[in-house]
């Protein structure tokens, strides 16, 4: 799945997945690992259902968690305001805008 997500990232295309039984298209900007050893991808959900907020906004998804995936035909055009490329809870990061 990772090279999956590394993929859209590097073409900038949007994904859908289920995520606790519940839909999300995200634009994905960085997967690594965390510092908990657990590999994560930190995106910017544009659209699907979130029971903490209805609004787009950044969140970490855990892989291991993820179902479903797949990726968009549609694009984004880049970085959004708040993205941070170095982002210190990664231990690792695997691929990233």
């Amino acid at each position: 799945m990772n090279e999956i997500i590394c993929e859209a990232i590097e073409k900038k295309r949007l994904i859908q997945f289920s995520y606790g039984d519940l839909t999300r298209i995200v634009e994905p900007h960085l997967l690594g690992r965390k510092t908990s050893g657990r590999d994560a991808l930190s995106a910017y959900m544009v659209d699907g259902y979130s029971e903490s907020d209805s609004e787009p906004y950044w969140r970490n998804f855990t892989v291991e968690e993820i179902e479903f995936l797949v990726v968009l035909d549609e694009t984004f055009a880049g970085a959004r305001e708040g993205y941070n490329p170095n982002d210190s809870t990664m231990e690792e990061i695997y691929c990233r805008l």
